[in-house]
């Protein structure tokens, strides 16, 4: 009995090291690979985080009408935002270079599933950004028009406004990813519920004209 238990033990213990004999080649080119990237991508946000300075890129961007992109960019700055966007490329890119060292199918397997959702993520990200850049249009908009009306809760609109955008743009967001359907309906029900809510209140805010006097009749004349 104890000679067959070691006998199993010990060829389980033959297949864990033949086994990671054949992952350990891969591990190590996926760390090589990370490493490398990582390096790369840290000189890669340097040279274009220099460049775009010595072009100006952020001055130019603001007079050329996108202020918004400003604003929400890592320290106000888009050249630091574009700089960390190729960096996380490369990373990503050279992570997916150390996966391709493992199994060929596995990896062709979950290259074709990147390769599909890709255009998923692009169009999240562009909803996002679009999303962003109207909601801070309406709110300023929102914003000026209310202080134009004399309303007294101006700002808590602006920010209501903004924020109502925010949710539907990310749930449409949501939608592209593929991530909790029939959200965006629920985001529609509370977008059009807070636009009732303003509507509701610029009813309040709005002055009602005075009504016109009743006549009033005069006493019977005595005759």
């Amino acid at each position: 009995m104890w000679g067959q238990a070691e006998q199993a033990l010990n060829q389980s213990m033959t297949r864990v090291v033949s086994q990671f004999a054949i992952l350990l080649p891969g591990i190590v080119a996926l760390i090589v690979a990370v490493l490398v990237s990582a390096v790369v991508a840290w000189v890669l946000a340097v040279v274009v985080g220099r460049s775009l300075a010595s072009l100006r890129f952020d001055e130019k961007l603001a007079h050329s009408g996108f202020a918004a992109v400003t604003e929400w960019s890592p320290s106000h700055s888009p050249s630091l935002l574009v700089a960390r966007v190729a960096a996380w490329v490369a990373m990503i890119a050279g992570i997916l270079i150390g996966v391709t060292a493992f199994d060929a199918a596995w990896t062709t397997t979950l290259m074709d599933s990147l390769a599909a959702y890709l255009p998923n993520v692009i169009g999240a990200v562009l909803v996002l950004l679009a999303g962003n850049i109207a909601a801070r249009f309406l709110a300023r908009s929102v914003l000026i028009g209310a202080v134009n009306w004399n309303l007294q809760y101006a700002r808590l609109l602006s920010v209501g406004a903004k924020w109502l955008v925010n949710v539907l743009s990310i749930a449409m967001a949501l939608d592209h990813l593929r991530i909790g359907a029939g959200i965006v309906r629920l985001a529609f029900g509370i977008l059009f519920g807070g636009k009732e809510l303003v509507s509701r209140s610029l009813e309040r805010e709005t002055p009602v004209p005075p009504s016109p006097p009743t006549p009033v009749e005069e006493p019977f004349r005595h005759i």
